[in-house]
């Protein structure tokens, strides 16, 4: 489908985290497509030389623009709104894509992590999307996707923090959809399934496992168990890539879609099953022990 509107303009998208795995494959994939693609990362320098050996676009091709951008930081959100709206004026697509990953029980995770978690998940976004609304709401058309997880339509053990941030991520777009559609502007949330990316590896994740620790029964199964998985269903990047430039489409008010096999059927299952059932499932796929099989002694005569 082709990247220009209905005036004749060839549409821009911001995505953030563009500099590796899901941001990557799909900066490069909307460039293909003819989008006018604002890349946005941390470390500008680096990461759009790995962008433009994908694309093979040019140092001074005025359709891949690098902006540097730390969620984490107000001020560099602000001065990376000021700089997209300067390079493209109002962006069609806005793709809330950057995301860090994190492994341990909830007594393992310190809470530093949570709040490096929500920073970059969610307070650098909305304040983000703050920035650049005006300016789409004047344009009077746009999308903004919000890339979630498996882990934001369930919440799976051992990733607490990771699926607070996706539901929260979730939730948010929801309400949002409503404020904004009248305005033009849709809203699209995206759960992803496996993809092969640096996310899903522990060179990607933060661990904060104790495998000595009093959870050390769980992890044991769990990290066996969820390698395997990940290997069997972990599908392209390419994939993901190709599901996203759909989603920016899109012209409904609001959508949420699942891309991936694994998260179709996670979709799926999360609506069919009632809450304790899909907990029982979760709990015999990952091994974890039954309830109670792990009472201390003096617990269980109490």
């Amino acid at each position: 489908m082709s990247s220009t509107s209905m005036s004749g303009e060839r549409r821009s998208v911001v995505i953030t985290g563009a500099s590796r795995g899901l941001g990557l494959a799909s900066a490069a994939n909307l460039y293909r497509r003819g989008w006018r693609v604002v890349a946005a990362m941390r470390s500008v320098d680096t990461g759009m030389k790995v962008l433009r050996k994908a694309t093979g676009a040019g140092d001074d091709d005025p359709r891949l623009v690098g902006v540097s951008l730390d969620l984490t930081d107000p001020g560099s959100v602000t001065a990376a709104a000021r700089t997209i709206e300067n390079a493209v004026g109002a962006p069609y697509g806005l793709v809330h894509n950057a995301g860090i990953s994190a492994a341990g029980m909830v007594e393992e995770t310190p809470t530093e992590l949570w709040e490096r978690m929500f920073a970059t998940t969610i307070f650098g976004p909305v304040l983000l999307t703050k920035e650049l609304l005006p300016s789409m709401r004047r344009a009077g058309a746009g999308r903004i996707v919000l890339v979630s997880s498996q882990g934001g339509v369930r919440g799976m053990p051992a990733t607490a923090a990771y699926s607070a941030v996706k539901g929260a991520l979730e939730r948010w777009g929801e309400s949002m959809a409503g404020e904004i559609a009248p305005f033009g502007i849709g809203v699209t949330v995206v759960v992803t399934g496996t993809y092969d990316t640096e996310i899903i590896t522990d060179a990607g994740t933060t661990d904060c496992r104790d495998l000595q620790g009093v959870y050390a029964r769980h992890h044991q199964t769990m990290d066996k168990r969820g390698r395997a998985a990940m290997k069997m269903a972990a599908r392209s990047p390419d994939k993901f890539a190709t599901g996203l430039a759909k989603a920016l489409d899109s012209r409904k008010p609001f959508v949420k879609t699942a891309i991936g096999p694994d998260a179709r059927m996670l979709v799926i299952v999360n609506r069919i099953l009632p809450s304790a059932g899909l907990h029982q499932m979760t709990r015999l796929m990952m091994g974890i022990p039954r309830f109670g099989a792990m009472r201390s002694g003096d617990t269980q005569s109490g």
